[in-house]
């Protein structure tokens, strides 16, 4: 017999694939990017956070604001069946400011519910499809949106953050040759 064609072997490891990957997207959403957003906050006024350098741009207040709706949206609603709320707009339209321990408390409050979502998730699940924003999507697909997402407008945050702060983040420290994440 040809390794990996046992049915129950193939399970297995389709099974653990999935486990990994709902595990994987969870600790980047908690233990990457959270952290990471946190970091360039701290380093801001709430002045800063709400400024957009144009008219057409977002400040890291609606970046913060977005993503919380997004993982919401995707993960605690579309996934954990809680009722969805959300507005879209009013994530980016908000130019108001809202102080950062409000806007860290909303993040890490939704963050905490996806981890909740995802960790009971069953993998089984993960190629069924959910209604999302108005169209059909696979529970992975869902996931991977919100991980894909959250690591883009995490880099926008952090990029508007080295240039109002004027100064290096320290995500890493490279003092031993390899990158060692503070």
């Amino acid at each position: 017999m040809v390794k990996g064609s046992n049915p129950l072997e193939a399970s297995l490891n389709q099974t653990a694939v999935g486990v990994a990957f709902v595990h994987q997207s969870a600790d980047y959403l908690l233990n990457d990017y959270l952290p990471k957003i946190q970091r360039c906050l701290e380093q801001l006024t709430d002045e800063q956070i709400w400024w957009r350098p144009n008219s057409q741009a977002n400040s890291i207040g609606n970046l913060v604001l977005h993503l919380s709706g997004n993982a919401r949206q995707w993960i605690v609603c579309g996934l954990g069946d809680q009722p969805d709320h959300r507005n879209r707009s009013l994530e980016f339209d908000q130019s108001e400011i809202i102080p950062r321990t409000q806007l860290l408390e909303r993040l890490t409050g939704t963050l905490r519910e996806v981890g909740e979502v995802l960790t009971k998730l069953p993998v089984e699940v993960l190629l069924e499809g959910r209604e999302i924003q108005g169209r059909e999507v696979e529970v992975l697909e869902a996931i991977f949106h919100v991980t894909e997402h959250f690591a883009m407008h995490t880099g926008q945050i952090i990029m508007l953050t080295k240039i109002l702060a004027q100064k290096d983040l320290g995500f890493y420290d490279f003092s031993t040759g390899k990158p060692f994440h503070h």
